[in-house]
């Protein structure tokens, strides 16, 4: 067998790194660009459709076909996002004041974070120091098992289990087409 000829002789140097790791748990940068909980409710305060029309039963009928029923479920789901979105919180909160050790659980650990977060000095652990963002990670990561115990983790999914139902039924049998035509919804589904 031949042996492969032209030199293959050079500096191979690898590629600069930037000045940052690959991966970090100083996550400031990128949760400084994320909305407050202040400002999400009031986004989805303001995209809140009138709950009149929301619970009109005159609009409730079955979809002729299949093709008609997809149509609907996805128009309604677009038109009605903000309204099932209050639900789900609206659900949430009934089972937080239902369950009063997860309410607690949860109170602390906020309570927690917002002490670390006014504090805000770095603590050293071994060589490690850790910064504010760190130690907030730590705590809800300490809390998640405490959470898990005390039954945050049924109580999420019945939630979801319940937000998914009444969504779905109503996404499924609210007839969009009264209210909304397919020349006027750009207009309609406009946030002001």
């Amino acid at each position: 067998m031949a042996q492969p000829g032209g030199n293959v002789s050079g500096n191979m140097q690898p590629p600069q790194q930037s000045g940052s790791p690959r991966f970090s748990l100083d996550m400031q940068g990128s949760l400084s660009n994320l909305p407050s909980p202040m400002e999400v409710a009031q986004t989805v305060r303001n995209a809140l459709r009138p709950w009149t029309v929301f619970f009109n039963i005159n609009n409730f009928k079955t979809a002729v076909s299949m093709q008609r029923l997809n149509n609907r479920v996805t128009r309604n789901l677009n038109y009605f996002q903000a309204n099932y979105i209050f639900i789900f919180f609206v659900l949430m909160i009934y089972c937080l004041i239902t369950a009063p050790l997860i309410l607690l659980v949860m109170v602390a650990a906020a309570f927690g974070c917002h002490k670390l977060r006014v504090r805000n000095s770095n603590i050293v652990i071994g060589s490690y120091q850790l910064t504010p963002y760190q130690q907030i990670i730590a705590l809800n990561l300490a809390t998640a098992p405490i959470l898990f115990m005390v039954g945050a983790g049924a109580v999420l999914f019945w939630t979801l289990g319940a937000s998914c139902f009444v969504v779905a039924l109503h996404a499924i049998f609210y007839n969009i087409d009264s209210i909304v035509t397919e020349e006027n919804e750009g207009f309609l589904a406009e946030v002001v």
